[in-house]
């Protein structure tokens, strides 16, 4: 009987220990509050509003800066208008754009269309781009936003402005504060709400840019997963660059999103 006793007391100590531990041993990471949304009225913006709106986007929503950086994982944004020209009678086009406007359109939601020499998938011979189409996914930019995008670069570039800002689209969301959300309990949503399919192969996302994590679990261990995701700089796969993964993804999400997304990648063999 003592020693049944003494079974489960220890029983008892230990699940007090364990609950102890995931209450207040793991750090609570309190993560950067999510977009809110701001309602902004097309109808009475300016050209130079909608341009600003533009630069906005393409360095927030749009995460354009994420790859065309000086790392040269993607043409440098200023270089994008000057050699448009040269592209559209590139023998390699295979789109449809007739003019600056399109092409630009066109580049950010299908741009295998053209792929700069040197910035293709890796094995397409430069003809399939891995950058994704920015108005689905993750990213998801609506067309005032793209048209905003557009009319951005071509003014930065001094070109003339030729998209019209949209009356009959509605009222463009923009970010301002946010609501405090809930925890996300299904790690394919974390990873899409984070927009890890961007740049690396999850789920059903292609993203060429970074590790294939389809399989990583077969060859990195629990704690290097959440040591990626907690301090991504700290150690660097071979053939990547430093700086490819956001330094603050760790303080954006929940400590229990990262115990979520460690143990699922864990599982990936």
């Amino acid at each position: 009987m003592k020693q049944f006793l003494a079974v489960i007391g220890f029983s008892l100590l230990t699940i007090a220990a364990f609950t102890g531990y995931s209450n207040f041993g793991i750090p609570r990471i309190e993560p950067a509050p999510p977009p809110k949304q701001e309602k902004i009225d097309l109808g009475s913006m300016t050209m130079d509003q909608f341009i600003a709106l533009g630069d906005r986007v393409l360095n927030g929503k749009g995460t354009c800066k994420l790859c065309h950086n000086d790392l040269g994982r993607a043409p440098m944004i200023k270089q994008i208008v000057p050699n448009a020209e040269k592209h559209l009678t590139d023998s390699r086009y295979k789109g449809e754009a007739k003019d600056l406007a399109e092409y630009l359109m066109e580049s950010m939601v299908n741009p295998s269309a053209f792929v700069v020499a040197g910035f293709g998938k890796a094995g397409s011979n430069d003809t399939v781009s891995p950058m994704p189409d920015v108005s689905g996914g993750s990213i998801g930019l609506s067309e005032p936003e793209l048209l905003a995008i557009i009319a951005y670069l071509q003014d930065s570039a001094g070109a003339d402005v030729t998209v019209e800002i949209p009356t009959d689209a509605g009222d463009v969301a923009e970010e301002e504060e946010a609501e405090e959300r809930e925890p996300l309990e299904d790690p394919l949503e974390i990873a899409a709400e984070f927009g890890c399919g961007t740049c690396h192969k999850i789920g059903e996302e292609e993203g060429d840019l970074a590790p294939d994590l389809r399989t990583i679990g077969a060859t990195r261990d629990r704690e290097f997963l959440r040591r990626s995701i907690l301090y991504p700089n700290a150690e660097i796969t071979e053939g990547f660059e430093e700086g490819m993964m956001p330094d603050d993804l760790g303080d954006q999400m929940f400590a229990v999103e990262v115990e979520r997304m460690t143990d699922y990648l864990a599982g990936l063999k």
